[in-house]
């Protein structure tokens, strides 16, 4: 059992890309769902499916990845903010700009997961789940 699904799905996600694999079979759930649908839709991976697979057929959720023609990964780095240990709760005025607005944060509300831009639009604070860049 792990104790931070989503560090180990940004784990994952960053261990496949530098082994330029095409997908990542990650456990699904629901909040892993949401974060990998926020990835496809800012452009950092081509596919999200949630899929039963394996000898139990356990929900999977599986990721491919996007390369760039010289199989450079569509996203540099991740890296988890919030943690079991320390939780980083923040307003919608105090929400931090990853590489100057090139990279997103993502963000758990109070109306579900969404990134950094669209919390500032709505003006929403809640929990700093992840940046990725």
């Amino acid at each position: 059992m792990n104790s931070d699904p989503i560090a180990d799905l940004l784990a994952r996600l960053r261990n496949a890309a530098l082994a330029r694999h095409e997908l990542a079979r990650i456990p699904a759930s629901r909040l892993k769902v949401a974060v990998a649908e926020l990835l496809k839709a800012e452009g950092y991976v081509s596919d999200v499916r949630r899929e039963e697979w394996g000898p139990k057929k356990a929900p999977t959720l599986t990721v491919t990845l996007k390369y760039s023609r010289d199989r450079k990964c569509a996203f540099l780095g991740m890296r988890r903010v919030s943690r079991p240990g320390r939780r980083v709760y923040l307003g919608h005025d105090s929400i931090p700009r990853v590489l100057s607005g090139l990279g997103v944060s993502i963000l758990s509300t109070s109306q579900g997961v969404m990134t950094d831009k669209e919390a500032r639009r709505r003006k929403l604070g809640g929990e700093l789940i992840c940046e990725v860049w």
